[in-house]
């Protein structure tokens, strides 16, 4: 591992939201849909720090230059009986790739899942994304294929939600 001796990661601060914003939008660009990103920095400031937030970001540094991030949050296997660790993104700047920083990342959210009781740590990556499966099976990960994540985006979950609501009333 070659992580810089001015390297540093630390939990994000309110003051952060602009920065986690940006980072959100290098990734999308990554990720080929830029243009998905409808996030604000309203929205950040309240799901990551308002009354009842829902998930954690750690940042990672090179100096005072931001280089990569990690969103997180818990969810929880009934088979276990305890909580995980979901990592939604984990992201560092293609140019500062190769140092290290990942793994350091992952390494600090490995002692958060131990400290706090997980039973797992999971996360997903695009079929696409050779270097990240790459990397992931190098720690040790294991892709879960027998598994198929499945999604509601907004508009299907109101139809849902309205739907259950009508079946409701007819009972």
């Amino acid at each position: 591992m070659n992580v810089q001796n001015n390297f540093e990661i630390r939990p994000a601060r309110v003051e952060d939201v602009p920065l986690i914003l940006e980072l959100i939008r290098d990734l999308a660009t990554y990720e080929r849909a830029p243009k998905e990103v409808t996030a604000t920095e309203e929205q950040l400031l309240a799901v990551l720090f308002g009354q009842k937030p829902v998930a954690e970001v750690l940042l990672a540094f090179e100096g005072q230059s931001p280089v990569g991030f990690a969103v997180f949050f818990h969810n929880f296997s009934t088979w276990l009986g305890r909580p995980g660790l979901y990592l939604e993104d984990l992201f560092v700047k293609p140019e500062k790739r190769g140092k290290g920083y990942g793994r350091a990342l992952l390494v600090d959210l490995a002692k958060i899942a131990c400290d706090r009781g997980c039973g797992r740590m999971e996360w997903a990556v695009l079929n696409w994304n050779e270097p990240a499966i790459k990397f992931y099976r190098a720690l040790g990960a294991k892709p879960m294929d027998e598994w198929t994540v499945f999604r509601l985006t907004r508009d299907g979950i109101s139809r849902l939600a309205e739907t259950e609501q009508v079946d409701q009333e007819q009972e």
